[in-house]
């Protein structure tokens, strides 16, 4: 049993918003109770008190789109890729790393993604996989990363044609076989989905095959409309738009998650609505990619469920929520808008997406709830209490004030260090790895002692 206390406690929980001097107790897997610190100390007196030092207790955060392959991508410049749009940014950079990227290459991401996740008070990811270098067995490497370092996970590999037909039924037999693992297993923790690349590299016959491969068993997590290249390749060979060929090809339900959606149509985003479609939205890496500004504002409006995600741009979740207000404000030239619909996106519409996969509530501290739980440091020089907090994170708060993690119940970062966690070992293992993919993307040799 644990005791997080001395702290202000911002729960999300509207019956129980704010907490001056809180605390919150998990024992096992679940919240057990969430009070002010005196009370749960009387409660619970043989409690392991978990010291918040006077900062802000919160549930931990969700990113409902990452992409663990891109993981040994930061710094890398490949000689001779200089894209000017967006299908030479797919091809010339995520496409070559992922054609390189073998399995000791994906669980080496996979280390340097939920390392960072777990430092930005991350607990839970859905995310979308490619390692066309070797599919079969990428998934599986990943949820077992994934259960060493103890974060919560939705896993899928993204179906494409783009490398041929052998590669595109590989791809469609690893979501397959992981969706029959995880549905016998049973993990609270890890959970499936099955993933889609861009409707542009995947053809009707093909979503036939990942229909069937499905059989109604999870939902598709896919790409959609994130460049005009959807739209242009679903107009000239389906006579339709890309959404249209998503409810055609019986994609679309409750349990779907469309990444992107930049390049919509009013009558798309009402099929999205109809059908009870999921939408996610990452800011930062389609205005990395100079693909748009999402609808997002309008598709609220209609009342489709969009949450937030980074597209592995960042992992840090309180960034993408301040850079989200600055691209919806500036699109519509209207300095008033976006707030109540960003807080919506990461703090209620997260929670919602991990509710269709997750069986205990995630992103909310109540009884009941996952023990997913953060401390922020974070000491504020203005006033702060329950009708602020939210201009307090947007403006003062980023994933480097994490200081404790703690998910599912288990302490994995507190005070800054890793509990139970080999750091360094994992870091020196993940440069060999990163050294061994810079060296087959640029046809040369790159020493890890040089850069350990």
């Amino acid at each position: 049993m644990l005791l997080i206390g001395n702290g202000r406690v911002v729960t999300r929980d509207a019956e129980n918003p704010y907490l001056k001097d809180g605390a919150v107790v998990t024992e096992g897997e679940k919240i057990l109770d969430v009070g002010t610190l005196d009370a749960m100390k009387k409660a619970y007196p043989d409690a392991e008190f978990i010291d918040a030092h006077g900062q802000i207790i919160m549930p931990g955060l969700i990113n409902a789109h990452t992409h663990i392959y891109s993981g040994l991508a930061r710094g890398l410049s490949i000689v001779g890729n200089n894209p000017t749009n967006f299908y030479e940014i797919l091809d010339g950079t995520w496409w070559a790393i992922d054609r390189n990227l073998d399995l000791d290459g994906t669980r080496a991401s996979a280390y340097a993604t939920v390392l960072d996740c777990i430092r930005d008070g991350v607990t839970t990811i859905f995310d979308h996989h490619a390692s066309f270098c070797e599919i079969p067995g990428s998934l599986f490497a990943i949820k077992d990363v994934c259960g060493e370092l103890g974060i919560r996970a939705c896993l899928c590999y993204e179906v494409s044609e783009r490398d041929g037909e052998e590669k595109c039924l590989e791809s469609i037999r690893e979501n397959a076989d992981f969706i029959s693992w995880a549905q016998k297993e049973n993990s609270d923790m890890i959970k499936a989905m099955f993933g889609g690349h861009a409707l542009f590299t995947i053809s009707d016959k093909t979503f036939e095959k990942m229909v069937e491969a499905n059989d109604g068993r999870t939902g598709f997590h896919i790409h959609v409309a994130e460049g005009m290249n959807d739209v242009w390749d679903s107009l000239q060979n389906y006579g339709c738009r890309p959404v249209e060929r998503l409810l055609n090809n019986g994609i679309l339900g409750p349990k779907t998650l469309l990444g992107h959606c930049i390049h919509l149509s009013p009558l798309e985003m009402d099929m999205i609505k109809e059908t009870g479609t999921m939408v996610v939205n990452n800011p930062e890496s389609n205005m990395g990619n100079a693909v748009g500004c999402a609808p997002v504002l309008q598709m609220m409006k209609k009342g489709i469920t969009v949450g937030m995600g980074t597209d592995a741009y960042t992992h840090d979740m309180l960034e993408s929520l301040k850079v989200f207000l600055i691209i919806q404000r500036h699109n519509a030239e209207l300095p008033n808008v976006a707030w109540g619909e960003d807080m919506q996106m990461l703090f209620h519409n997260n929670r919602e997406i991990a509710a269709k996969y997750f069986e205990k509530p995630l992103g909310i501290l109540k009884k009941g709830a996952a023990a997913d739980v953060i401390v922020m440091d974070y000491k504020p020089f203005t006033p702060i209490d329950e009708n602020n907090i939210d201009g307090h994170m947007l403006f003062g708060m980023m994933g480097h004030n994490c200081r404790t993690t703690i998910i599912n119940g288990k302490v994995l970062y507190k005070d800054r260090e890793f509990v139970g966690i080999d750091e360094e070992r994992i870091n020196a293992w993940t440069m060999e790895q990163s050294c061994r993919l810079w060296g087959r993307l640029n046809q040369r040799e790159y020493d890890p002692e040089k850069y350990l």
